[in-house]
């Protein structure tokens, strides 16, 4: 059997739906994972959401991303439920079986500010749990993916949680024991070799994992990092060719294939050089680079 190999609209990043829609289909991908900046655009810009089946034709759509900063409570609960109720009605129109959700906050020179003192109580940057311990931040964490499962599962789709390496909760540990308590069968993880490589979680961790919880593998690179003084970033840190940096992506790729998991492959890339570069010439390259990796 070939390997289910999509692709993340980031590859494509100054595309549009259409030309992203087109470059993978030219590419040779199988599947693609769409984002809500770009597929929201194209919505809000009046296109019905029964269009994106069209355009999309034989790819499968594998997954939708993403709702952010998930841990909203309080007085920002209710945006973060109307942000998960909105992305999963337009899943379910535009055909995707799961709906990502990422940990916050999303602007990491928020959490660097928090850590050197730099974020006063009238700084009105959103901190989302950052100063909670971290079992608080867990129970606030786990009511609201909850919270998003159930509303998932109306609607018959799934959920997957990624956790951004700046946050404070981004580790491995800190996901499965997430699933745990959360406890419900529509739920499942992203392991994107970027945010788990950066904080430092190990190839043995990731072998540990039960691949029924692995939704989707991001496939991508990082620079070097100082993980005891530097906050894993995406400006700094994900500016890199996938190929062209320091995560050793085979040792990455066999370890996750070691759980028996036989679900997508994903390419996921925030390069400036490669945005400035033919979309469907970084689109090949990756699909090709992809398939070597995990064939």
């Amino acid at each position: 059997m070939s390997p289910k190999i999509a692709m993340n609209v980031t590859t494509t990043f100054h595309g549009n739906l259409r030309t992203d829609i087109a470059a993978a289909r030219e590419a040779g991908f199988t599947g693609i994972e769409l984002q809500s900046p770009k597929l929201y655009r194209y919505l809000d810009a009046g296109f019905p959401a029964e269009t994106v089946r069209e355009l999309v034709g034989e790819l499968t759509v594998t997954g939708l991303g993403a709702v952010q900063n998930i841990e909203r409570h309080g007085d920002d609960k209710p945006s973060f439920i109307a942000d998960v109720e909105r992305m999963c009605d337009v899943a379910v129109a535009v055909g995707a079986p799961t709906v990502q959700l990422c940990t916050g906050p999303a602007e990491w020179t928020t959490v660097r500010d928090h850590r050197d003192g730099l974020l006063p109580a009238s700084d009105g940057r959103y901190r989302g749990t950052l100063g909670l311990s971290e079992a608080d931040a867990m129970r606030v964490l786990t009511d609201n993916v909850r919270d998003a499962a159930t509303i998932a599962a109306d609607r018959g789709i799934g959920v997957f949680v990624e956790p951004l390496a700046w946050t404070n909760i981004n580790r491995c540990a800190q996901l499965l024991r997430l699933i745990d308590a959360v406890d419900r069968d529509n739920v499942g993880i992203a392991v994107d070799f970027w945010h788990f490589w950066t904080t430092g979680d190990t190839l043995e961790e990731v072998a540990a994992l039960p691949a029924e919880r692995i939704t989707a593998v991001h496939i991508s690179d990082s620079t070097e990092i100082n993980r005891a003084t530097e906050i894993a970033n995406v400006d700094d840190h994900r500016d890199v060719v996938i190929g062209g940096g320091s995560v050793p992506l085979q040792e990455w790729v066999d370890a996750v294939k070691s759980t028996g998991y036989k679900g997508w492959w994903v390419t996921e890339m925030f390069a400036k050089r490669a945005n400035e570069h033919d979309f469907l010439d970084v689109a090949r390259t990756m699909r090709g680079l992809t398939s070597i990796l995990v064939s």
